[in-house]
């Protein structure tokens, strides 16, 4: 499994032509001009077979409950959000920062215009 690689073989290298096995090998070791042809040591290598299905049942579970946690915890922070601007907005305006939320109740037409209408017919 940890046998060493041959920096000469071609199934390591680009198709390309152009490249040569010193530049190839000096772009994978970010520099060193020398291939120890050893794998890479990443640090949470991935499992070498799946795990059971308890097991993946579980981090299934485990997943779901994380996501709905942050889902409802973002939700929670928007409304917060929201309520503040709106809060902001009604201690900055002294009313209902809303138009869509005014009274209804519309404006008594001035008796100047509907008199001055009449006395002209």
């Amino acid at each position: 499994m940890s046998e060493p690689l041959n920096p000469n073989s071609t199934q390591n290298f680009p198709s390309s032509s152009s490249t040569t096995p010193s530049k190839v090998s000096g772009e994978i070791g970010n520099g060193n001009t020398s291939y120890s042809g050893q794998k890479p040591h990443f640090p949470n290598p991935p499992d070498a077979t799946n795990p059971d299905a308890a097991t993946l049942r579980e981090q299934w579970r485990f997943a779901i409950r994380q996501y709905s946690k942050w889902y409802s915890h973002a939700w929670g922070t928007a409304i917060l959000a929201g309520v503040s601007f709106f809060a902001l907005g009604w201690i900055i305006k002294g009313s209902n920062p809303l138009p869509s939320r005014q009274d209804d109740s519309p404006a008594p037409p001035s008796s100047s215009t509907s008199d001055a209408g009449d006395v002209r017919r």
